[in-house]
């Protein structure tokens, strides 16, 4: 007997096809998968659902590894035949085309019999051939598959029309395998309803980090991860890409530089996407492709306008129906694929010499009408037009996002391309902006100088509100940071009187009045007028949240935290301020975007807890804030906190050199003044120097309660217990302010008292200073009041627990009377003390801190000392009494 390949007999089919053509063998062979294929086993799996279903559809972009991911599967599938046939790129007609596919059946081993008979013109086919081949097909035991690719060059109706007729009536016998780049003509709804179709598309072809990485290892080269992901973003996971890119990587010999740094345009990439995708493009059709490059997003409409065409819709659908690198978004949103993208730029270049600026100015035209101004913003920059690019920003009250919001980065790094040559109230307010948002005060207010000359030269408000309300803010800001408040509030009224000229830009910009009315009310704060601060900062802090107005949130709330733990409420700052660090947390801004005020803030509290680790953890996250906001209260109170720190550690000197370096002698500020004299007061007096001491609270101010406490405590701890007590009695801290300015004032009078003599009056305001501070965890000022406090202690009954946790005591348990921690636990003892905790050996302790055991034994016994303890478990106990872990 002869085999398919022998039999020449004309009703079989022959050699030839219907044209008299020999059959072209290459067109029947499973493609050969490159050394370097990589399998991935999720997509096969995929796969295997095709000998489920009569219908599976591989339909993706050129290059997308649809062919090597059909071919690897088939060649596994040894159990059944696989009958292969590649689509001619000529287009077959149906008599063609079915001759084709009887060859390939039989080339594939699958049995036909003489009587299906063969096409005799290539045009056409009979009816009763492909009934004959169904009816035969359906009497199969296991199933033939088919594989179809390249299958979108088959352009003739009838042919899908055919096809979907014998897969219809071959039943169990068929497994119809199409891979195309476009979605055939047949019913496919039909086969999706009933779960007739296994579909694999772009989306799923698309490699992803884990197998790019695997594919450049086949390769030879082995890359971070970083690396690997930022490829396949670039690539999209495009599987040609990734194979090009790995290609011309391993002749390069800094492989992980080459990919990051590779221009598209310049590689083989550019030669096959052009050969596959463009230039398969009929020449309307490539120009509309050529131009949309300059696009990120587009719409039809958008495209209509910079093409000059008016059908760019139906285009536009085609060619992502066609997957020619074209993605539909959504919504009647397209984006090119990225390196397609960045080789159509540079062809735009080398076939329209000069274009590309009028594109992107005629995009930023129709984007800003059509009231996308973040687009118009970027195509404007692109296009070098800055007297459209400012107008834009300044006319829609934008000003705001070099300051606030997701795009604050964004618009600074626009603008940062802006040269000084143009002139014009927008430009010089946007780089008034641009100075603010570095911090630079002076060069700012050099652009604002100019920009205010010019819009006096404008008649009228209205026509120019939006401007003239920009500078405003900006001159707001520029007071802020140059801590002037008399010149903040002129900013503000100059502000209001312009609110009802702009209602449609405020409605769309709420991050302006609330940055208006940080600036003032941190100015206010600076002054000293807590009240009037308390009454702005409240207003933001109350406003709508949102993205765009999260830091200005965020700001307020920490000032509002700030004026709270400088009146003494340490509890309520640290609600406050961990509030604000919420509002910017919740909108995933980063760290360095943020106040800092907050963490300083935390930072105080943590002094006043006696928690030094904590307190110079968050001192040390305070420098990562937004720079428009570093104002002298943030630096004010930053050099403050950490000269407290210092002289919680027993380090006056350097407690000196921090308020020193970071508050200027003559600040204008009353409290920072006092607050300044106060710690070097302090400092002073841990040296020694008593005299320079006193002579430093004249510059104390006595309307300042907290201010007024402090200098107290220095007035006794220079001798003057009588000048102190005098002190407190005008201010009457109590009712004025809050536990930790009224616990200090407690424990004053208690030393006063305990140095007449007086040892009922002091053991009794002791006892009321300790209920007080338990409350708010405190514990620095008993670690201040020095040695004379401890009787008064050790004689205080502890009080019970509060439910659900163990209350910080500072008396003596009742089975045992260790007094509290008054000398604080160092850096390394606290270390040592949390792995205790956790039950770990001396060894392991020593292991861990890369120390010697002998270190951890004398920090041990140093601990033990601290705490008033004998054993390990009792220090942890005692620890967790005290809060300390």
């Amino acid at each position: 007997m002869t085999g398919p390949e022998e039999d020449e007999s004309p009703v079989a089919g022959g050699r030839a096809d219907p044209r008299g053509d020999p059959f072209l063998r290459t067109r029947f062979a499973v493609p050969a998968r490159p050394a370097t294929y990589l399998r991935r086993e999720r997509l096969t799996r995929h796969l295997d659902q095709a000998l489920t279903t009569p219908l599976t559809m591989v339909n993706g972009a050129a290059g997308a590894g649809k062919t090597l991911l059909v071919a690897d599967w088939a060649a596994r599938r040894g159990r059944l035949p696989v009958a292969w046939l590649t689509a001619d790129a000529a287009g077959d007609g149906p008599g063609v085309f079915w001759a084709y596919l009887l060859r390939a059946l039989r080339t594939a081993g699958v049995p036909l019999s003489a009587g299906i008979g063969a096409p005799a013109e290539a045009s056409r086919v009979g009816p009763a051939l492909l009934v004959r081949l169904a009816a035969e097909l359906s009497g199969r035991e296991r199933p033939v598959v088919v594989v179809l690719d390249e299958f979108d060059r088959v352009t003739a109706p009838e042919i899908a029309e055919q096809l979907e007729f014998v897969l219809r009536h071959a039943g169990p016998g068929l497994r119809l395998v199409l891979v195309t780049r476009t979605e055939p003509l047949l019913p496919l709804h039909r086969y999706r309803a009933a779960g007739e179709l296994t579909e694999i598309r772009g989306a799923e072809l698309a490699f992803t980090p884990h197998e790019a990485a695997r594919l450049l290892d086949l390769h030879g080269l082995r890359l971070p991860p970083a690396a690997v992901r930022a490829l396949v973003e670039r690539t999209r996971g495009w599987a040609a890409g990734l194979r090009l890119c790995a290609l011309a990587a391993g002749q390069s010999p800094d492989p992980e530089l080459y990919l990051k740094e590779f221009e598209a345009d310049r590689s083989t990439i550019a030669d096959f996407l052009l050969a596959e995708v463009l230039k398969r493009q009929e020449a309307g059709t490539q120009e509309l492709l050529l131009r949309v490059s300059v696009l990120d997003r587009f719409g039809p409409g958008l495209a209509n306008a910079v093409t000059g065409r008016d059908d760019a819709e139906a285009a536009l659908a085609r060619l992502s129906r066609e997957n020619a690198f074209v993605e539909h978004l959504g919504h009647g949103l397209y984006r090119l694929h990225p390196l397609f993208a960045e080789i159509l730029r540079a062809h735009l270049r080398m076939r329209r010499p000069g274009a590309e600026p009028g594109l992107h100015r005629t995009a930023a035209a129709w984007l800003r009408r059509s009231g996308a101004l973040a687009e118009a913003l970027t195509h404007g920059a692109a296009a070098g037009d800055w007297e459209f690019t400012a107008g834009a920003l300044i006319d829609d009250l934008a000003i705001g996002q070099f300051f606030t919001g997701p795009r604050s980065d964004t618009t600074a790094g626009l603008f940062a391309a802006m040269g000084r040559d143009g002139t014009g109230p927008a430009q010089e307010l946007v780089r008034a902006a641009g100075r603010l948002a570095r911090c630079d005060v002076d060069g700012a207010l050099a652009h604002l100088r100019r920009a205010r000359h010019d819009l006096a030269e404008h008649d009228g408000t209205a026509d120019r509100a939006a401007a003239r309300l920009s500078c405003a803010l900006l001159e707001a800001l520029a007071a802020r940071l140059a801590g002037a408040p008399d010149r903040a509030e002129d900013a503000a009224r100059t502000a209001e009187g312009l609110w009802d000229a702009v209602p449609e830009q405020l409605e769309r910009h709420p991050e302006i009045p609330a940055l208006l009315l940080d600036h003032l009310g941190s100015t206010r704060l600076w002054a000293g007028r807590f009240e009037e601060a308390r009454a702005a900062l409240s207003t933001v802090a109350e406003c709508a949240p949102g993205a765009v107005t999260a830091l200005v949130r965020e700001d307020a709330l920490a000032r509002l935290a700030l004026i709270d733990q400088l009146d003494g409420w340490p509890g309520r700052a640290e609600r406050r301020a961990r509030e604000a660090l919420a509002e910017t947390e919740r909108f995933g801004l980063s760290p360095s975007a943020g106040a800092g005020v907050d963490r300083v803030v935390l930072a105080a509290v943590a002094v006043d807890r006696d928690e030094p680790g904590r307190a110079r953890a968050l001192l040390d996250a305070s420098a990562e804030s937004h720079p428009a906001l570093r104002d002298p209260v943030l630096a004010a109170c930053r050099a403050l906190t950490t000269a407290r720190l210092h002289l919680a550690r027993g380090d006056p000197g350097a407690a000196l050199r921090a308020v020193e370096e970071e508050v200027r002698a003559d600040v204008a500020s009353p409290w920072v003044q006092g607050e300044t004299a106060l710690v070097a007061a302090a400092a002073h007096l841990a040296g020694g120097r008593a005299r320079t001491a006193a002579g430093l609270l004249a510059r104390v101010p006595d309307d300042q309660v907290a201010c007024a406490v402090e200098a107290a405590r220095v007035q006794l701890a220079a001798g003057r217990a009588a000048a102190a007590v005098r002190l407190l009695d005008r201010v009457r801290p109590e009712g004025r302010a809050g536990p930790a300015v009224t616990v200090r004032a407690a424990l004053v009078r208690a030393r006063a008292a305990d140095e007449a003599g007086d040892g009922a009056a002091a053991r009794r305001l002791v006892g009321r200073a300790l209920a007080e501070a338990r409350r708010e965890r405190l514990r620095r000022p008993f670690a201040e009041a020095g040695p004379w406090i401890r009787p008064y202690l050790r004689s205080e009954a502890p009080h019970r627990p509060a439910a659900g946790r163990p209350a910080p005591c500072f008396g003596p348990s009742r089975r045992e009377p260790p007094p509290p921690v008054v000398e604080e636990l160092s850096g390394r003892e606290r270390d040592v003390l949390r792995r205790l905790a956790l039950t770990m050996s001396t060894e392991e302790i020593a292991a861990d801190l890369y120390v010697s055991v002998n270190t951890v034994k004398t920090h041990l016994k140093s601990v033990y000392r601290k705490l008033s303890v004998n054993r390990r478990n009792e220090a942890v106990r005692r620890a967790r009494e005290l809060d300390l872990l």
